[in-house]
């Protein structure tokens, strides 16, 4: 399939050319056709799976530029990802020959500056964090009350960061007869009231992930342990030709430590999370879009609000804590078909989340650095397999194992071998014993 089959006006196979945009992917291909035919849908597919122009190209496929009201509202949880649909929605409508406004309305900009517009003029489409929409309407500035078209992006964490109150608010604002289409990475139980309230029979589309991690990343494994995590992210990055890399970390401040100590080596690196104020976070992400920056460091907000062309490495200073944000970090590499490497760094500590995401499907090849280069290393669960054997062992022989390794004398080994060698012949011996006594009393 391809574009061309939508029959979309011409400004948007322009806008789409412009990209690169050829084929649909999965998501477009199942739920584009459906829209254009008003109906209400639930997408849930995976980060990266092109749900933006999903519901961005038949929403500029039904705007009348002729019409000056607002015509579609987009709610987004993020300051982050409001501004990336924003500059998705731009880039679509600068090509129509008849001006198709776009706002973006988000919370720590000028409210006042923006009330001032809008009593002059509505914009057809509004995208903004369900917060700062929902204050411009009860100012009776923002007049969304014949806006046929909602689209709540990102459900599920709508519904994590508690702004499920001021989209509920949003949609009972709009008609009856809305068409409404919700996308998110996962459904939760706790998001159905608000599907089953605003929308009958829609349409759900489970777009299900083939693999949990792109089989063209090279998804690696770190062990910290008596290294510096900075030294080593340092190395990681500097190491080869790397095009634009993305580093997360859990919290502000580990992302500020990293920051600075790379730009103390004389890297010159951006950093996002949600300590910095909204007009720096927009200047530092249109730079990276310009590509001014080749290293960004960010915590998880980023991971569901950015999307960065050409990313070639992501590193994970941490585990989450969450681990599906797991997925939403390394899904920022190895996009459309291209190669991609994630580095995940762990401590001793934190075996169990490792294993946590094995089970989810990840599989992880373990390296470590040598002369400069990353090789393969042991086999991060020897350990536990290594006490599994040993647990058929005497207590006194698991005691004699562990003397014999502290003294560290020669030939050790082969005396522990030829231990363990006699404790067994001495249980064979017992257990046919056994069995001769057992068959001299039948």
């Amino acid at each position: 399939m391809s574009f061309a089959q939508f029959n979309f006006k011409p400004f948007i196979n322009e806008a789409l050319a412009e990209i690169n945009f050829v084929n649909p992917t999965e998501v477009q291909a199942r739920l584009i056709p459906l829209i254009l035919k008003k109906r209400s849908v639930v997408g849930q597919s995976q980060t990266g799976s092109g749900k933006t122009h999903t519901f961005l190209l038949p929403i500029f496929q039904k705007v009348d530029p002729d019409l000056h009201m607002v015509q579609a509202v987009i709610t987004t949880p993020s300051r982050e990802l409001a501004y990336q649909i924003y500059e998705a929605a731009k880039q679509i409508a600068k090509h129509s020959s008849k001006e198709i406004l776009v706002h973006n309305y988000v919370g720590g900009t000028d409210k006042k500056r923006q009330m001032e517009k809008l009593a002059h003029t509505q914009p057809q489409i509004v995208i903004g964090t369900p917060g700062r929409v929902l204050d411009l309407m009860r100012s009776q500035a923002l007049d969304v009350h014949q806006a046929q078209i909602l689209v709540v992006d990102e459900a599920d964490m709508t519904l994590d960061l508690g702004f499920l109150k001021e989209t509920d608010a949003i949609a009972g604002a709009m008609p009856k007869d809305l068409q409404m289409m919700v996308f998110s990475a996962t459904i939760p139980a706790k998001l159905q009231p608000f599907l089953h309230k605003y929308m009958t029979n829609p349409v759900i589309e489970v777009v299900e992930n083939k693999t949990v991690i792109s089989p063209t990343i090279e998804n690696i494994l770190m062990s910290t342990k008596g290294r510096d995590r900075n030294q080593l992210i340092y190395q990681l990055l500097t190491m080869g030709q790397t095009y634009l890399a993305l580093i997360f970390a859990n919290t502000k401040e580990r992302v500020d430590d990293i920051t600075a100590y790379l730009r103390s080596q004389g890297l010159r690196v951006a950093k996002i999370h949600g300590g910095i104020q909204p007009r720096e976070r927009k200047r530092t992400m249109r730079e990276i879009q310009n590509m001014e920056y080749q290293y960004v460091v960010a915590t998880d907000l980023a991971a569901r609000g950015i999307d960065i062309e050409g990313v070639s490495l992501v590193i994970n200073d941490d585990i989450p804590k969450d681990l599906e944000f797991f997925v939403h970090r390394v899904g920022r590499t190895g996009r459309n078909g291209m190669s991609g490497t994630a580095v995940t760094l762990y401590a001793p500590s934190e075996d169990k989340l490792v294993a946590e995401l094995e089970k989810m499907g990840i599989t992880f090849s373990e390296k470590r650095f040598s002369n400069g280069e990353l090789v393969d290393f042991y086999d991060r669960n020897r350990r536990l397999k290594r006490k599994a054997k040993n647990k058929s062992l005497d207590p006194k022989l698991i005691g004699m194992v562990k003397k014999e390794k502290q003294k560290r004398k020669p030939g050790y080994k082969n005396k522990i071998k030829r231990a363990i060698q006699k404790d067994e012949r001495q249980k064979r011996k017992l257990k046919r014993r056994e069995e001769m006594r057992a068959n001299r009393k039948k």
